[in-house]
């Protein structure tokens, strides 16, 4: 089956009352048939839901679905995308081992490698994405794992995956990638060699900033391990949020394509501006990463980034122009949502790693939405005028 067609017909099986659309098990555990049944199950000899922090077939029609688009063999549900990310590391990293990050990474999955993993032992080298030979020096005897995100956020710096794949590979080291900003529909990280598939389902997955969700794909073997993880910490994603991104899924490649569409338009709208410095858009062909981004992506994805002439002060004036537009802590939208990463999701960051990943005070992030592109470009040239 075609993408479109295996977000929509990968179902849980009917129940007796023969439904048509999958309905929703909010429930936190399961009844067995006999003492032995129970035994079975609890023993692993027998495969069966036991109680919903395990497992429950509104959340694995959404692993299975995750796992059938991003082309692994299983994948794991998390309650949001940092809870997916942190069990990535927690489930094969331990005290004494070193991780190889790139920098440019989104704020808390920064905090969570420079902070959260130096408390656990876990130490780690931040790398240049765009130098992958540079690479070579940060790998020490006790490396196990790679992590990277591209595009990243909000920088939509673009790392060569299949370099990387080619690096992991010569190391012999855990390939794990954040594809939240690119979805499954545009770009599969395992074709490129990926071990790891995170994601934050919260973004453009579900679509309409309904829900909180996060998934890790990859090889039967290592999600057994997730799952480990998950299952005794309790990082589980509820049956409600997985009932909503499976059918936010049915939709994720029309989204997608139209999220793009208006996104292309608007890069060369501002790309035309006189009080816009720069434009970052994957599949602009001013990005320094254009041939990458074009033979890794199907296309540029629906986040486009702009840096303002006048810096902060141009920048929260911006913000405060804008009328259509939401402001508000999220992406992947239906509707269009503008940003100041430097005061907000980045703001942590001490300012000289924020330039390095080109992050200044007048860059803003718009996260393109699905209302008409006349609609979203009058808003914004209003705003910067």
């Amino acid at each position: 089956m075609k993408f479109e067609t295996k977000a929509i017909r990968i179902q849980t099986e009917n129940s007796q009352h023969r439904e048509h659309s999958t309905p929703i098990y909010p429930t936190s555990s399961f009844v067995y048939d006999s003492a032995e049944q129970m035994g079975r199950l609890f023993a692993g000899e027998e495969k069966g839901n036991i109680y919903s922090r395990f497992s429950n077939p509104s959340v694995r029609e959404f692993e299975e679905k995750m796992a059938a688009l991003e082309g692994t063999e299983n994948a794991m549900a998390a309650a949001s995308g940092m809870a997916a990310i942190f069990a990535s590391f927690m489930a094969f990293l331990k005290e004494g081992d070193h991780l190889i990050a790139s920098g440019a990474l989104f704020g808390s999955s920064w905090q969570v490698v420079s902070d959260t993993l130096p408390k656990l032992g876990i130490s780690y080298t931040m790398v240049d994405s765009q130098d992958i030979d540079s690479w070579e020096s940060a790998v020490q005897e006790n490396t196990k794992m790679v992590f990277l995100e591209t595009p990243s956020n909000p920088g939509l710096t673009i790392t060569d995956l299949k370099a990387v794949g080619k690096f992991c590979k010569k190391h012999k080291l855990i390939y794990n990638v954040d594809n939240c900003f690119a979805t499954p529909y545009l770009q599969n990280p395992k074709k490129f060699g990926a071990d790891l598939v995170t994601h934050s389902a919260t973004k453009f997955i579900d679509g309409q900033g309904r829900v909180l969700g996060g998934a890790v794909c990859g090889s039967n073997e290592h999600i057994a391990k997730v799952y480990a993880f998950i299952r005794r910490t309790g990082a589980s994603l509820s049956p409600f949020n997985a009932w909503v991104l499976s059918k936010s899924l049915e939709t994720l490649a029309v989204r997608m394509d139209r999220h793009c569409d208006n996104a292309e338009a608007l890069a060369k709208f501002l790309k035309r501006h006189p009080k816009v410095n720069k434009i970052n858009y994957p599949h602009h062909k001013s990005h320094t990463q254009y041939a990458i981004a074009k033979k890794q992506m199907k296309r540029g994805g629906g986040v486009v980034t702009f840096e303002l002439k006048g810096g902060l002060r141009a920048g929260k004036k911006f913000l405060n122009k804008v009328k259509m537009c939401s402001l508000t802590a999220n992406l992947g939208d239906s509707r269009t949502i503008v940003s100041h990463p430097a005061s907000t999701t980045h703001a942590k960051l001490p300012q000289k790693e924020r330039l390095s990943l080109d992050i200044t005070n007048g860059l803003i992030r718009v996260s393109v939405g699905l209302e008409h592109i006349d609609d979203i470009k009058n808003d914004i040239k209003q705003a910067l005028g």
